[in-house]
């Protein structure tokens, strides 16, 4: 099972920008599709990014795009998510996952990290 481990959440201000880092270690890396969920306090896992395993291919939920930038790098075996304009709503634990499927759906993500909270105060 491929092990994932998120990094580089925060609290932050409205308007302010943050980097999340995802590293993954196991067996082909560069052959998964890569995703970035989010949670809310009592609210369900929602898909934010994904990414093809070559990198060529992003996608991205309404509420983030043209704000925020999914990238991987199969030769360290990482895969980030760069958060522009940060509002209060983009306020929830992160987390990456892998899938072997072209998904935004979460059950279709077989490996999950440990989630790192972004905090966006106005």
């Amino acid at each position: 099972q491929l092990q994932l481990v998120e990094s580089g959440g925060g609290l932050v201000q409205a308007g302010d920008s943050l980097r999340l880092s995802c590293v993954g270690s196991g067996r082909a890396f560069s052959s998964y599709v890569l995703g970035w969920f989010r949670q809310a306090p009592g609210g369900e896992r929602e898909f934010v990014s994904r990414i093809s395993p070559s990198g060529e291919v992003t996608e991205y939920s309404d509420s983030v795009k043209g704000r925020f930038t999914i990238s991987r790098n199969n030769g360290q075996n990482t895969v980030d998510l760069q958060m522009l304009s940060l509002k209060p709503e983009d306020t929830a634990v992160y987390y990456c996952a892998a899938s072997r499927q072209v998904t935004t759906l979460a059950k279709g993500y077989s490996s999950w990290g440990q989630g790192t909270q972004v905090t966006v105060s106005s």
